[in-house]
């Protein structure tokens, strides 16, 4: 097995109403019929709190949103993605496979969504045959790879010519927490890896050119200097209160870079899409 512990959507995010509902009805791009609205896709952002402790979570989804192309994907594989629903919301009208190593996943609510369906797989041996699918998706998910070539790999095998590549991952210059004047409230970098179940600390845009063969068609970064801020409190040893009153103090900082953001910020994450030849 190539993933261990990796819960990158918390059991509590998944339990939310809007997690229930399916994304079919979700209103569109008007760029794009087959491809949800922006708003519409933050709204369903599946973490508990979503527009304070987890915000940094609707962050990361309008990076996505971002690269992600407006064109119709009539099927999309989710690898790691069984239990977060993201491509199924991003893509309302495609099949979505979902595939990860933990069984448990097949009862999420996303999996019983029309058009979605769950497969417990390995990433490092896909069982797809060649060019099976329009887009694959790796949102938080090679950093938990310990054989990440064989992965990428095995997703330039299984997506079709003309198709996509759908990734997001910490960057190789990440760290917890951002501000160091965070760290006596936080955890230790260490044990937040080994809960994750982190191989490696992230990649450099080198590191994924050398990983998929070629440099990304589009790439954005996220979570900057002005945003960190909101992901160090979410993850700290303070209770839920203490975390609020903290995140609500610091919130102006938090919104002010989220809105003058777009995308081209010294954030210590990032996405990149890939259009395979």
């Amino acid at each position: 097995m190539v993933l261990e512990n990796r819960p990158v959507i918390s059991p509590v995010a998944i339990r939310g109403p809007h997690m229930i509902i399916s994304p079919r009805s979700i209103e569109r791009d008007p760029a794009c019929d087959t491809k949800a609205a922006l708003g519409a896709f933050l709204s369903r952002n599946p973490f508990p709190d979503p527009l304070t402790l987890g915000f940094f979570y609707r962050e990361k989804m309008r990076a996505i949103h971002r690269i992600a192309p407006a064109e119709p994907l009539s099927r999309i594989l989710d690898i790691g993605g069984g239990r977060s629903g993201i491509s199924a919301l991003l893509y309302p009208e495609a099949e979505v496979v979902n595939l990860d190593v933990d069984p448990n996943y097949a009862s999420a609510p996303c999996n019983s969504w029309p058009g979605v369906s769950f497969v417990c797989g390995d990433a490092v041996k896909l069982p797809f045959p060649d060019q099976s699918f329009d887009a694959v998706v790796l949102f938080d998910l090679l950093e938990h790879v310990v054989d990440d070539f064989a992965a990428a790999r095995e997703v330039r095998r299984v997506v079709r010519s003309g198709g996509w590549i759908l990734l997001s991952t910490p960057k190789n210059t990440w760290c917890y927490p951002h501000f160091r004047i965070m760290k006596p409230l936080c955890p230790p970098e260490e044990k937040l890896f080994a809960e994750w179940g982190h191989v490696r600390r992230g990649y450099s845009e080198t590191d994924l050119t050398q990983l998929f063969e070629r440099q990304p068609n589009k790439l954005a970064s996220f979570c900057s200097p002005s945003t960190a801020i909101g992901h160090d409190i979410a993850f700290s040893n303070l209770n839920r209160r203490s975390k609020l009153a903290l995140w609500i103090a610091t919130s102006p900082l938090t919104y002010l870079g989220y809105g003058l953001d777009r995308g081209h910020s010294q954030g210590s994450e990032h996405v990149a899409a890939w259009r395979v030849d």
